[in-house]
């Protein structure tokens, strides 16, 4: 629920706190007209405390003066007038105030949304219904917001000590200078006459020991104001390391994922502006308490005072080092994923991003990145930290590229744009693995370093995994391999293993989510149709979804071992389904004209209870990549495939066969197809080609007899004389060559002998006209 729709539930003093974020600065009627449009846009990836992000504020003033002249704009009546003349007097407003300092304006919707959903969340508990549908990541952002403001806090407090404590060693130090001068005077005493010394020694004397016992205290003073600000360090540390595996673990480590999943047609991982922000904030933070701690080590050394505080700053310091070492090397990601499939001697373009580089400075001396293609074994190597240098598994044209900094965005990047893989070098296969299961990665590495050479950093990422093809004939296995890992990899993975089983509904959401991205259409599979594909998968005949359940499916039956009595896997065919859905017949599975994932049988039973007539689409069992049309009396046509399709749609075949009158279960045709039908070239039927052979008049018993009289019907009751004679004109096949391996009528065949007896019938009857004519 909108927090604006939960913000004006709020009652007494939670009210009251609300109304008054609101007045001249930002009016709350700009809130309510405007409320979705502000709680749309990314407030937080704007840094307040870097100048250089004004750019960003100054589009989102811009985008909102423009929504609400926009608004204002659209109107209408006797109120809209007044609402009209009110909303641009606010737009005007807010350009005034905020133009020449956007960042304030951000700062002020950041502060009255933080606020909002703390009023919201403190007057609803989370058990409660209205608690409850508070937006979770909202909460989430919420929380690592108010974590960087803590750090913020903690920083600028150790950031004050720091101050105060280099301010009283310096008074120390002076102090500890007049002590070593009063220890003079007094050495300069004993060549003084006796009366001389005795009058000027006891005020030395006191002075000295007073100014000592100051040194003293101060000493203890000093040791301690260190020791709390080594304290505070490591609290700060702690919430610091305890942020940064919130962030790097789990946002960054989520955002890959779900960029594995876009590869197997999953929604978008979405932008890196966020996460991007959140990590110039660790970076930036984990800077400013790394000066503090070599600052205060610098103290140290300028006044060495025996204690435990050398060893705490080593520990601090080391300890600064390993998270900001982690904090790089993690957000040196890959934008955009090299293609998984990766086919030799074709361009192929990727994205590699440093998420803190603008932060650090990296951009001041631009790092190059290398791209190396290596193997499975190469990867389990590389980490474990053993040594590959040099090593890779094929060749990679325009492997080089160096990052650029985009002034706009604050992004450093770099992008490959025409790599190209020129030769593969593979590695003995496992048993029946065949090279389209084999995985390689792309390694990007670059080395860099930030504060003045102070730390070098090697970084290293790895691709996805990719199979590497020769042929586009090997594209639907390799795109099963890749399917299964990223569906089914683990993270933090030992490269590249997945399991060599999963459970049939995981497997089920896997190529569902294929499906829709590759017919590129919201109706997805029913849960008829995967109880259609688990009775193929398993060779089972149960239409219970339940007893499916529980079984599981190895990578072997999935796509290594061939259907049984077919010679093809069970991912050939269903690739082969999408492909020919993709290409030819998107419209009509989007209108629900296609069951599609029917058997035989089952289009059998479906369409023997309805008129002669009804005919329902289903994909062929027997051939990959094809659909064919099954109707009552009931025949199966031989399938269409991706080549009869580009000859002609299946619309226009629909058409042209005359005895298909309605769709399963009682749509006319025409209702459903008409709109896909090509247009006839002209009206003249004697100029134009036949558009459509009547394909009932075939004098061809069914294979099956009517269920009605127990007789053999015919497609058409027309007299066959005219036709009945094969042997004398030589044009009809044996009728069992017009079957495919399931017994289907092969369509192109029939039409062919229908066409020349029309040809033979035409002759004598134009003749005969065109004699009358004469």
């Amino acid at each position: 629920m909108a927090v604006w729709i939960q913000a004006q539930q709020l009652q007494g003093d939670a009210l009251h706190q609300m109304q008054s974020l609101y007045g001249q600065h930002f009016p709350i009627e700009v809130r309510h007209y405007l409320s979705q449009w502000i709680e749309g846009q990314l407030w937080d990836a704007v840094d307040l405390e870097n100048p250089q992000e004004e750019f960003k504020a100054k589009r989102l003033l811009d985008s909102l003066i423009q929504e609400l002249q926009n608004k204002a704009e659209h109107q209408v009546g006797e109120d809209g007038f007044l609402l009209r003349i009110k909303l641009g007097h606010y737009a005007s407003q807010l350009k005034s105030t905020y133009d020449r300092c956007p960042l304030e304006l951000v700062r002020c919707i950041k502060h009255i949304l933080y606020t909002e959903q703390r009023l919201v969340r403190e007057a609803t508990n989370s058990s409660s219904p209205v608690g409850g549908m508070m937006d979770s990541m909202s909460q989430k952002y919420q929380q690592i917001n108010q974590a960087f403001e803590e750090l913020r806090l903690m920083t600028q407090d150790t950031e004050n000590d720091l101050r105060k404590l280099q301010h009283n060693q310096e008074y120390f130090i002076i102090q500890y200078q007049e002590s070593l001068r009063i220890q003079a005077q007094l050495t300069s005493l004993a060549t003084l006459p006796p009366a001389d010394r005795q009058l000027r020694e006891p005020a030395l004397l006191s002075k000295r020991n007073t100014v000592e016992a100051w040194l003293t205290r101060e000493a203890n003073t000093l040791q301690k104001y260190r020791l709390d600000l080594a304290e505070k360090h490591q609290k700060t540390l702690q919430l610091l390391r305890k942020q940064q595996t919130i962030i790097l673990d789990d946002e960054l480590i989520q955002w890959k994922r779900r960029q594995q999943l876009a590869g197997n047609g999953g929604p978008p991982e979405g932008g890196l502006d966020i996460l991007q922000s959140w990590c110039e904030k660790l970076a930036e933070t984990i800077w400013q308490n790394r000066q503090q701690i070599r600052r205060a080590e610098h103290l140290r050394q300028q006044l060495p005072i025996p204690g435990p505080i050398e060893e705490l700053l080593n520990e601090l310091n080391s300890t600064i080092t390993d998270i900001i070492s982690a904090l790089v090397t993690s957000t040196f990601i890959i934008e955009k994923q090299p293609p998984q499939v990766l086919k030799t001697q074709t361009k192929f373009a990727a994205t590699v991003r440093l998420l803190v580089g603008g932060k650090l400075n990296v951009h001041m001396n631009p790092p190059q990145v290398k791209a190396t293609i290596i193997s499975e074994q190469q990867a389990k190597a590389l980490l474990k930290n053993e040594n590959t240098r040099n090593e890779s598994s094929g060749e990679i044209l325009n492997n080089n590229c160096v990052m650029e900094y985009h002034q706009t965005t604050g992004t450093l990047s770099a992008h490959f744009r025409n790599m190209s893989l020129k030769r593969i070098k593979r590695s003995d296969r496992r048993g029946a693995e065949s090279v389209t299961e084999e995985k390689f990665t792309i390694l990007f590495e670059s080395q860099f370093s930030v504060g003045g050479n102070e730390l070098v950093f090697q970084v290293k990422t790895l691709s996805l995994p990719v199979v590497v093809i020769v042929h586009g004939s090997q594209d639907n296995n390799a795109t099963a391999t890749v399917l299964w890992d990223n569906a089914f990899a683990e993270p933090g993975r030992v490269p590249f293993l997945v399991p060599d089983k999963v459970l049939w509904p995981q497997l089920c959401d896997a190529i569902n989510l294929k499906y829709k991205a590759e017919v590129q259409s919201n109706r997805g599979l029913s849960e008829e149709n995967l109880v259609f594909l688990a009775q193929k998968a398993f060779s089972n005949s149960s239409n219970n979804p339940d007893d499916y359940r529980n079984m599981t499916m190895t990578w072997s039956q999935f796509n290594r071992e061939s259907l049984p009595g077919r010679n093809f896997t069970f991912w050939q065919w269903f690739d082969g389904v999408m492909e020919l859905t993709k290409k030819h017949l998107k419209p009509h599975w989007n209108d629900g004209a296609i069951l599609g994932f029917v058997n035989k049988q089952q289009a059998q039973d479906m369409l023997m209870s309805k008129p002669n007539g009804t005919f329902l689409l289903r994909f062929s069992d027997s051939e990959i990549g094809g659909i064919t049309i099954a109707w009552r009396m009931v025949w199966n046509l031989m399938p269409y495939t991706t080549k009869d399709f580009s000859i002609r749609s299946l619309a226009d075949r629909i058409s042209d066969l005359n005895h298909l009158l309605f769709l399963y279960p009682d749509r006319p045709k025409d209702e459903v197809f008409s709109k896909y039908y090509t247009p006839p070239l002209c009206k003249q039927p004697s100029v134009c080609t036949a558009k459509a052979v009547d394909v009932s008049s075939f004098p061809f018993a069914t294979a099956n007899p009517d269920p009605t009289t127990g007789n053999p019907t015919y497609m058409d009751h027309a007299s066959p004389a005219p036709v009945n004679h094969p042997h004398t004109y030589g044009i009809y096949p044996p009728i069992d060559s017009m079957l495919d391996t399931d017994g289907d009528f092969d369509l192109d065949d029939t039409m062919d002998v229908a066409r020349h007896v029309e040809e033979l019938l035409r002759r004598p009857v134009e003749n005969q006209w065109g004699g009358q004519q004469s």
